[in-house]
């Protein structure tokens, strides 16, 4: 028999109908056009750019030595330093034996996966990697429809009925994935959903995983709320230091699992899942990261002013789209927006654009746009949904982000400082003002091409 990559045979499971992550894909494609010569706004990957705080980065020269395995669970210092950061500043319940650290909250989520049984239910819209690791791992997902209409917000009606609809089909559902501040939309849940949710979680026997990457990147108008504060015998939190700090590339994540004989079981599989794959997490990051989690007041501060400046850009971006009629949810936290071009479904349709794939496509090759298509997270294609990231826009490299900081230091106002030291969000807020005229007067451009997997 003959193969086509001889002698490499793929397996039948787990990677059949996937692709390259689209956050990655998008960032890696701006970067090679950026090399190439062409400019690109970057709205497409939510990767927080402020500078890594001097006290981080001196941590991580002075334990660059540190080259030993560490325990699978984590330093047990840092562990205990976890403990205290989540009791004192967002008042979850941990325990040091409750917690690993492991590389970045991403590879816990898919041990997770891997090791607790039930199909998984996703609100809409969701974080684009949480589906395909559940398809990785051969679980089914349902997902929780929602609406534009609604703000895209998760209704408690329409969970059980996807939960009772799963049932009726001889589903299995035992595992909600919750996500919050929301990545894509911005959105907080409130008070009154996790009460609600989580007495019915309680009642049905669900597993929840709380996703709380963004849990100090809030905006201020609403406090952010852990559900495992009234769900805790039943919730894993995941966490890290990717968001606020400013460390994507550090690959620091952690889990913190229920104070009960069920949460140090299931801690038990999952360092079972992380003694067999990645063993243990980068040495020089989990000591630098004792600073991070010590709450020492100037890292506090730092982190204060840069959520501060992550909301004051958000939301710049916010109100000028809203100005120009997008139907799009107020961010309540996180560096993400989820506008909607629905309004102009006819004359996008004249030129060719039928999905949201379509759009984001149209948008880069002709409005030097980059953005994510809403489907990617969920969405229904023809909703025409995308997500916008203000996080990389007038950061693309480190000299413009200490800029702006430095800007802030010296007192410079908000009005100025997004007026005079953000050229390039302006100039996205301009091309989307460019777009829009020009589907309302008409203009038809040349149709756009057919969605491609490079998007």
């Amino acid at each position: 028999m003959a193969h086509r990559y001889f002698p490499f045979r793929f397996s039948p499971m787990g990677l059949r109908g996937l692709e390259p992550s689209a956050t990655l894909v998008i960032n890696e494609r701006v970067n090679d056009m950026w090399r190439q010569g062409q400019w690109v706004y970057h709205l497409g990957f939510g990767e927080s750019r402020f500078p890594v705080h001097p006290k981080i980065a001196q941590a991580l020269r002075e334990n660059a030595y540190q080259h030993q395995y560490l325990p699978s669970l984590g330093v047990r210092e840092l562990r205990e330093k976890i403990a205290e950061f989540y009791e004192e500043r967002l008042n979850i319940p941990a325990m040091p034996e409750h917690i690993i650290v492991g590389p970045g909250s991403k590879a816990l989520i898919y041990a997770l996966l891997l090791a607790l049984d039930g199909e998984l239910m996703l609100p809409t819209p969701s974080w684009v990697s949480y589906q395909p690791q559940a398809h990785l791992v051969g679980k089914r997902v349902n997902w929780i429809p929602a609406s534009p209409e609604d703000g895209w917000e998760l209704m408690l009606s329409a969970m059980t009925e996807a939960v009772d609809q799963a049932r009726t089909a001889w589903g299995n559902p035992g595992i909600v994935l919750l996500n919050s501040p929301n990545n894509p939309t911005g959105r907080m849940l409130p008070l009154s959903f996790l009460e609600s949710f989580a007495q019915y979680a309680r009642e049905q026997g669900l597993a929840v995983i709380s996703d709380e990457i963004y849990g100090l990147v809030e905006h201020g108008s609403k406090k952010h709320r852990s559900i495992a504060r009234y769900y805790p015998e039943g919730t894993v939190v995941l966490g890290g230091l990717s968001k606020h700090l400013s460390l994507g590339g550090w690959r620091l994540g952690v889990a913190i699992f229920p104070p009960n004989r069920a949460g140090a079981e299931v801690l038990r599989a999952v360092r079972t899942i992380a003694s067999e794959t990645w063993s243990a997490t980068t040495a020089p990051v989990q000591f630098a990261a004792l600073i991070a989690y010590g709450m020492d007041s100037d890292v506090w501060d730092y982190i204060r002013l840069c959520t501060r400046l992550h909301a004051l850009r958000t939301h710049y971006l916010w109100r000028n789209l809203v100005e120009m009629g997008v139907r799009v949810p107020e961010p309540e936290g996180a560096f993400y927006l989820f506008p909607d071009f629905a309004r102009w479904r006819e004359p996008l349709a004249r030129i060719g654009v039928i999905t949201d794939a379509q759009l984001a496509m149209f948008l880069l090759d002709r409005y030097q746009l980059a953005t994510l298509p809403g489907s990617v997270f969920g969405a229904p294609p023809q909703a025409l949904a995308l997500r916008l990231s203000s996080s990389y826009l007038d950061m693309e490299d480190e000299k413009h982000a200490q800029a702006i900081l430095d800007a802030v230091m010296k007192g410079v106002d908000d009005e100025t400082l997004m007026r005079e030291f953000h050229p390039h969000t302006n100039g996205a807020i301009a091309q989307f003002r460019k777009f829009i005229a020009d589907l309302e007067l008409d203009h038809s451009p040349a149709p756009a091409r057919e969605p491609v997997a490079t998007l």
